[in-house]
């Protein structure tokens, strides 16, 4: 029997570092490529030994070093804000609505559930915060729209507080004397911290990845994210590049880390990401996990 389950350990470890290799294989060619030299990536392809390194593509994107920098702080700052004004206006909603006693609580959940399936689109969400909320060229458009606030994260934290919490707790609470705003806390809150933590992984990937925003609202640089800045300048090089190619631009673009830099432009926007992760593993995998068997 003992050497049944060594035999199953080992291929279960086989199996898991196997899947390790698969998922760090694509990160690791992510990275060698950025440093690989512009002209072998073009004849040789990419390989995890490139034959040459080069930081031409660092040189480019470092290139106003004091741009970027104001970029991350730009960045860590609508992220930290917009995370925690999502949190608490997810935890604000999704509380009442995991509570049984409310009055139209179905009504409610629909309503919720509806904006996941239809929005307005594009052109009509683009005149309604541009001509009526003017939050063009602020930093309110990096956090507003569409990110504040997701009906799929309220929906979550409703499945797991109602599957999670007890109610009979809350009804000592109340008991007790507690109420709503005490109740939530002092009970809810800290009970439910594997689900926020979870939530502020998910949210803040989303707030520091988006650059859709900033594309539709934003003409001021001094505003831009890191993601926003990475693809200006992906977008300034493809217009050089065309240029150059149809020949009405006089810039020589042979030396330019065309290909490179495309690698180097996405491991400067998660290497901050793959730093934090693993404070937030646990808590991650703990608040997926949560609710799937009622306890």
């Amino acid at each position: 029997m003992v050497e049944k389950n060594n035999r199953f350990q080992i291929v279960v470890h086989f199996i898991m570092i196997l899947l390790c290799v698969f998922c760090l294989f694509p990160f690791l060619l992510l990275v060698v490529s950025s440093f690989a030299d512009e002209q072998q990536l073009i004849r040789d392809g990419y390989t995890i030994i490139p034959k040459s390194f080069s930081t031409a593509a660092y040189d480019y994107i470092f290139r106003n070093a004091a741009t970027i920098f104001r970029a991350y702080g730009t960045t860590i700052m609508v992220t930290v804000i917009g995370t925690v004004m999502n949190i608490v206006l997810t935890t604000l909603l999704a509380y009442p609505l995991s509570r049984k006693d409310l009055p139209h609580r179905n009504v409610w959940s629909f309503l919720v559930f509806f904006t996941m399936l239809f929005n307005g689109g594009l052109v009509p969400s683009y005149i309604m915060w541009t001509q009526y909320f003017h939050i063009k060229n602020t930093y309110a458009a990096l956090i507003v729209p569409g990110l504040m606030m997701g009906a799929f994260y309220v929906i979550m934290m409703r499945t797991n507080l109602s599957q999670n919490i007890p109610e009979e707790v809350l009804e000592a609470a109340r008991i007790d004397g507690a109420g709503e705003w005490r109740i939530l806390g002092r009970i809810v809150v800290p009970m439910s911290l594997p689900i926020i933590a979870t939530l502020l992984l998910l949210v803040g990937l989303a707030y520091w990845n988006d650059w859709t925003n900033g594309l539709y609202y934003l003409t001021n640089k001094k505003f831009y994210t890191i993601q926003v800045l990475l693809n200006a300048m992906l977008q300034d090089l493809q217009v050089l590049l065309s240029s150059s190619f149809s020949g009405a631009s006089n810039v020589d673009v042979s030396s330019m880390p065309s290909t490179s830099i495309k690698m180097a432009i996405a491991v400067v926007g998660a290497i901050p990401v793959l730093c934090i992760y693993p404070f937030f593993q646990k808590y991650f995998v703990k608040g997926i996990t949560v609710g799937a068997v009622k306890g």
